[in-house]
């Protein structure tokens, strides 16, 4: 009991905080928060990426919504183990597991199968170089296979990675955004390739044209 009120405070806690630090808003473009499964996915280039989308949730979703993040950084005995797993709920994927011929995908679909809807970063690592966007790792079209009746969102993180650059461990005060795009939904008969390339441009879309700013 004392281990879940505490999770809550520290979700709460957390929250609050990634909104006074960036001034983080919902840019819901191309659909509504409403209440159904999905996996949201997004440009990965922050440790701090699946709180910034948790956050601007609607509270009702959150506590549906988990995110996808590595075991060996979120899944230890420490505090941060503890985020993860009890604040966060996280699906935790084992990076090392294919290499053992084992199935690191099976406990995403399995969260899936289990009603939860997902926050998932197809490009499988944060972005640390200057391309915009990774190449997308082929999971998500075995995750739309197994699951093809459960929307795919697409979302855009602005600003995150100059909140949290590489190396630092506070971060820097800076406005956020999440644009949020119209929801995927893999087509009858279509390959991989076609769904991975559909995924790419709908998050490219997405990305805030800098001379806007």
């Amino acid at each position: 009991m004392l281990a879940r009120l505490s999770a809550r405070f520290i979700a709460m806690s957390v929250a609050g905080l990634a909104r006074v630090l960036t001034g983080v808003l919902p840019n819901w473009r191309g659909c509504l928060p409403e209440a159904r499964q999905r996996v949201y996915i997004a440009n990965h280039t922050s440790h701090g990426d699946f709180v910034l989308i948790w956050t601007v949730l609607p509270h009702a979703l959150r506590r549906q919504t988990r995110p996808v993040a590595a075991l060996d950084y979120w899944g230890g005995s420490g505090v941060r183990g503890f985020i993860g797993r009890e604040v966060f709920n996280a699906v935790l994927i084992d990076r090392k597991a294919a290499a053992g011929g084992q199935d690191a995908l099976a406990v995403v679909i399995d969260a899936a199968g289990a009603g939860a809807s997902l926050i998932y970063f197809p490009e499988g690592t944060r972005n640390t170089t200057d391309e915009v966007l990774l190449p997308l790792k082929s999971g998500l079209y075995r995750l739309a296979r197994a699951r093809p009746d459960i929307e795919i969102v697409p979302a855009w993180i602005d600003n995150m990675a100059r909140v949290m650059p590489k190396g630092e461990f506070l971060p820097v005060p800076l406005l956020c955004s999440v644009t949020f795009g119209v929801p995927l939904l893999l087509q009858p008969d279509e390959d991989k390739a076609a769904f991975m390339a559909r995924v790419r441009d709908a998050l490219l879309a997405l990305k805030p044209d800098e001379r806007g700013r």
